[in-house]
């Protein structure tokens, strides 16, 4: 499953036109955690893209959630979030 929702975040994530991003899955890390028998995973995100440009970090992170949309409300439990933006 948590293969299927990492390409899945990716999908979602390309709207942002990523020039870097790295997906980790630390869902076994917390094993028998109220979360995870939900069936909600614990994810790690690093993401680099122009569209945070400008962007606080609490707006950075909001994009990121938009993108992902309703999967902050089933297949992800926990998101720790390193959105930084491009430097170029």
């Amino acid at each position: 499953m948590s293969e299927d929702t990492i390409a899945r975040m990716r999908q979602r994530l390309a709207v942002l036109a990523p020039e870097q991003i790295e997906i980790g899955d630390d869902s076994a890390l917390h094993a028998g955690h109220a979360g995870a028998r939900g069936g909600g995973g614990h994810f790690r995100l690093t993401i680099v893209s122009g569209a945070f440009a400008g962007k606080t970090t609490l707006q950075r992170h909001r994009i990121v959630y938009d993108a992902l949309g309703d999967m902050m409300h089933k297949e992800i439990h926990a998101l720790a979030i390193k959105a930084l933006p491009a430097t170029n």
